[in-house]
């Protein structure tokens, strides 16, 4: 396990780096000026070539990437155009808060999704498997903003509940991480019930129950853990999902993490915080999928690439 480990970190490098200088092109390449940021749109065209070489922007592409990569293996971000601080000090203060979004929400997904995916699978073809399945059509197709927006009119707004947004107890925890996790819900209760259905179908679990084995065993001992790889390769991949819907969920309820950062951030062209937390979030995706690798091993030990 440990040399399959270090094959996709080593793997994972190279990855990371096609990464950084695909968002740094794509950066450069979108419109907006970050020497604005600085001079304003009134200053003088000394002052503004004076403030442009300053930033570096007056180099060619190929040298502010060389530049940016030089600093990163210091560990040095760059500085934010607009805050007048580091990036990574910047980090500090917005990455915990969308962790504590994104960590609450697959908690949630997974604590609601995988007892009634195996319910589902269990009573197919029954009322209960109806609703479930309804459910999980409804959460796949309702837009996650208007989703947040309905649920702030009715709780926050209606029924005044819960607060309408910000970050200052964990009842405004509430509406943003129940919104993330909705469409997370749905897709894991999707997967659950059928890699259920699929493996109570196969033989050895009809010749468990012809040998008499207790049900409960067969579906918790058997079924349900060899169930589970499929729904492990779906965690590396909801790490991004987590990601791009975090933005959105950030925006709605006015989340103060680097969901919201990177919006502002992209529309202010303030580059360096960009390529920051671009870079944070393509590292999280590689390590939720290294980290699948992981848990698939400890599993199921058969596997060894």
């Amino acid at each position: 396990m440990i040399g399959s480990i270090i094959r996709r970190l080593l793997v994972a490098i190279p990855t990371l780096f096609v990464f950084t200088l695909m968002i740094f092109l794509l950066i450069h390449i979108a419109p907006g000026d970050p020497t604005l940021l600085y001079t304003g749109r009134l200053a003088s065209a000394e002052v503004y070539d004076r403030t442009r070489a300053q930033l570096g922007l007056d180099e060619p592409l190929y040298i502010q990437y060389g530049k940016f990569l030089s600093r990163l293996a210091k560990g040095d971000l760059g500085r934010s155009l607009k805050y007048r601080m580091d990036v990574i000090d910047l980090l500090k203060l917005r990455l915990p808060n969308s962790l504590i979004l994104g960590v609450s929400s697959l908690a949630l997904a997974y604590l609601v999704a995988i007892p009634f995916g195996i319910l589902a699978a269990i009573k197919q073809g029954t009322i209960i498997d109806v609703i479930i399945m309804i459910i999980i059509a409804l959460g796949m197709s309702i837009p996650i903003f208007w989703l947040g927006l309905m649920l702030i009119l009715f709780f926050s707004v209606k029924l005044r509940w819960l607060p309408v947004s910000g970050y200052e107890s964990w009842r405004h925890m509430i509406l943003p991480v129940v919104t993330l996790a909705s469409v997370q819900i749905s897709f894991l209760m999707r997967m659950v019930r059928s890699s259920m259905l699929e493996e109570l179908r196969l033989d050895y679990i009809r010749t468990a129950r012809a040998k008499g084995v207790k049900e409960r065993m067969i579906l918790w001992r058997h079924a349900f853990r060899n169930s589970l790889l499929p729904v492990i390769s779906l965690f590396g991949m909801q790490v991004g999902w987590l990601v791009a819907g975090a933005v959105v969920i950030e925006m709605v309820f006015v989340w103060p993490g680097v969901g919201s950062l990177i919006v502002d951030s992209i529309i202010r062209s303030d580059y360096p915080v960009v390529l920051g937390v671009l870079l944070v979030l393509g590292a999280a995706v590689i390590a939720g999928n290294l980290l699948a690798d992981i848990l698939y091993h400890v599993v199921d030990p058969r596997i060894r690439s």
